[in-house]
């Protein structure tokens, strides 16, 4: 065992020896979410509020407030437009939760989603340069039911004050309603990251392990786990993209999707589903033995692990399978477990397996782009440009099994993301600024940049403190006795 790295660098090496594969994963989840405790509590969460201009002497109070802001006022007032250039609207994005479906752990009620609502807030301003806010809100009725139409007239309500809403963490078939109706409705655009920001990065990961294992998209048989929001949205991104929706076979709960579930048909509220069930799996497929012989890919967002996928469906897919396990916390079936089983590339939604297929690698870039040209919706077509930019960037600094998309510590891949979503959405005429490829690189390189050095130099000087070696300590010796 070795000493913690403060960096966290080190975290298979810091672990007894003598654990197992699944031991040291199972102690890695554990130390994480200790670690998170204790450092949320030292911290007191993990955003605030900066200025961003200067107080170089008193009368500056009455420039950047009354009178002199009364003139920004009416301004505006005047051409809400230029909202976007004298305020921070333009670099502004609300995350928006009603907390019904927070990570695998369900309702944790409205405040319960904080956490996740600010670490997307971190990630946006680290890794894309964007401001943004958590706002997570009670949307229930007076039946204690989650209302959709709440939450949509919340949003259209706040929309004046942002550039972007990211919605996160609602249940279905809520989520579906809520993205549809205000994608329409709002005139700046609404994202849903679960859906459309997990459905890009696997895309992306997709299209790079069919090259490295020499298949083509329009051929391959695919079984999907799950049926909600975001492996919906993948199965409609990934048929947009060239896969065949005959040579796809979906399963939730109850069984497979197709045009025998009544209950998606008859339940209106589920559309999306529906639409799905109408173009996949026509020879109504009904077992997961007969769904996983011989297919090429498994794309996994169900419920957490580790056995929820049987080594066995693995051993019984073709050549060089492709298996993504994407549930959190914990991926349906190890990696370590998968391999054994004759997976050729597995991939995660977690940082601490290769092949992070986590949407942090999409919505930092694909929200800046969408912000520097004030695009009034992020199409599908936007999504896709972002999954071939992100696999793109992959293949250029070497892709393999074990790397089939970059890390988030690779700044480029999201400036060169933000401008294949720009030039996307000028091409399908939803930008309310034409701007070259190379501005948007060029502009969100400088906002990126400074994001990283503002953090950097607030470490350096003291303001904000390294992370104390007891707590790292204590959240390593209780993981420990937890996983033994």
């Amino acid at each position: 065992m070795e000493k913690i790295d403060p960096g966290l660098k080190n975290l298979n090496n810091v672990f007894p020896d003598s654990f197992t594969p699944e031991q040291l994963a199972k102690a890695k989840t554990l130390f994480l979410k200790r670690l998170a405790e204790l450092a949320h509590r030292h911290y007191g969460g993990k955003i605030q509020v900066i200025p961003k201009a200067p107080v170089p002497g008193y009368n500056w109070f009455n420039v950047w407030y009354t009178p002199g802001v009364s003139k920004i006022s009416t301004d505006i007032r005047d051409n809400n437009d230029i909202s976007y250039e004298l305020t921070n609207r333009g670099n502004m994005v609300a995350v928006v939760s009603d907390s019904t479906r927070v990570l695998g752990d369900g309702n944790c009620t409205p405040p319960g989603g904080l956490g996740v609502m600010e670490g997307k807030a971190f990630l946006m301003k680290y890794l894309g340069g964007i401001d943004a806010i958590a706002l997570c809100i009670d949307s229930r009725n007076g039946r204690g039911e989650n209302d959709p139409d709440k939450m949509i007239e919340f949003v259209k309500m706040a929309q004046h004050s942002f550039g972007a809403i990211n919605l996160e963490d609602i249940s279905q078939p809520n989520c579906f309603k809520v993205l549809d109706r205000l994608r329409e409705e709002c005139d700046i655009a609404v994202w849903h990251d679960d859906a459309q920001g997990t459905a890009c990065v696997i895309l992306a990961g997709l299209i790079n392990a069919l090259k490295l294992a020499e298949k083509n998209i329009a051929d391959i048989k695919i079984v999907m786990l799950g049926a909600g929001a975001a492996n919906t949205t993948i199965a409609r991104l990934i048929i947009a993209d060239g896969a065949n929706p005959e040579n796809i076979v979906l399963f939730d709960k109850d069984g497979p999707l197709d045009t025998d579930r009544k209950d998606f048909k008859e339940d209106k509220r589920y559309y999306r589903t529906w639409e799905i069930c109408q173009v996949t799996n026509p020879r109504k497929i009904k077992t997961f033995e007969e769904a996983f012989s011989g297919a090429d890919v498994l794309i996994a967002l169900s419920v957490p692990g580790p056995n929820v996928v049987k080594p066995g469906w693995i051993r019984s897919m073709s050549d060089k399978p492709i298996v993504f396990t994407c549930a959190n916390p914990v991926p349906e079936i190890y990696p370590c477990t998968a391999l054994e089983a004759g997976a050729y590339i597995v991939a995660t939604g977690r940082g601490d397996f290769p092949n992070q297929v986590n949407n942090s690698l999409g919505f930092p870039g694909i929200l800046k782009g969408t912000l520097l040209v004030r695009a009034r919706k992020i199409t599908d077509n936007m999504a896709i440009a972002a999954a071939h930019s992100i696999s793109e960037f992959a293949q250029k600094k070497g892709i393999n099994p074990d790397k089939i998309v970059p890390t988030m510590d690779e700044t480029e891949v999201f400036k060169e993301e933000a401008a294949a979503v720009a030039m996307q959405a000028i091409k399908d005429g939803v930008a309310r600024i034409n701007l070259s490829w190379d501005e948007v690189y060029n502009k969100a390189s400088k906002d990126i940049n400074h994001a990283r050095e503002l953090t950097q130099a607030l470490m350096a000087q003291g303001f904000i403190q390294s992370p104390p070696e007891e707590m790292l300590k204590e959240a390593l010796e209780w993981s420990v006795k937890k996983a033994e």
